[in-house]
């Protein structure tokens, strides 16, 4: 049987049907825009880098003890790309699997997956409780606050950094930058605009 190629409007479908959370469905939104702005520039496959965001977390509200191994099975099911399959799972690596990030686009979903949720945090700390307003300098302040969204493995993030070969602070400018394209969507609006 020939692997289907999936569409967003299908992964979020697929993502609605397995999550609940308003807070999950806006990271999975937040990472979409962020993975789709990399591709952009690196010249890379937009609704496939973005489908990939979306449905990145897929099994977590679920089954969070089987985080990235039953998005696997899933995805498998629904006859998707090995491509796509191994994209996912790798993001887990180093916490839940031991797939790890190989192509460019593997390597970027594990570098921002943590990111934005910090540079979430870091925005809603704001005055305006925007990221439209926000810049890498904050978000390098905060990162330097270790019981600030203690949660974020920043370690795991500079790793991602090393492997894609691009400087910690372009990361973040560039991941600020993805999830401003969808502001409103997951509530990074603000006072602003």
């Amino acid at each position: 049987m020939e692997k289907m190629i999936p569409n967003r409007p299908q992964a979020l479908e697929l993502l609605q049907e397995y999550n609940q959370s308003e807070s999950l469905i806006k990271h999975a939104l937040a990472v979409e825009a962020v993975m789709k702005h990399f591709a952009e520039l690196l010249n890379e496959d937009k609704e496939k880098w973005g489908v990939i965001g979306l449905v990145h977390d897929l099994d977590y509200e679920k089954f969070p003890d089987q985080h990235c191994r039953k998005t696997r099975e899933i995805l498998a099911e629904r006859n998707w790309p090995e491509a796509y399959i191994r994209a996912v799972e790798s993001h887990g690596w180093k916490i839940c699997t031991e797939v790890e990030p190989q192509e460019k686009m593997e390597k970027v979903l594990y570098t921002i997956d943590e990111l934005t949720g910090l540079i979430m945090a870091t925005a809603l700390l704001r005055p305006s409780k925007s990221v439209l307003d926000l810049n890498v300098k904050s978000v390098k302040k905060k990162w330097k606050q270790k019981g600030f969204a203690a949660g974020v493995n920043r370690e795991l993030i500079e790793d991602g950094a090393r492997s894609l070969g691009m400087e910690l602070e372009v990361i973040i400018g560039e991941t600020i930058k993805g999830m401003q394209n969808v502001a409103e969507e997951i509530g990074l609006k603000g006072e602003i605009g």
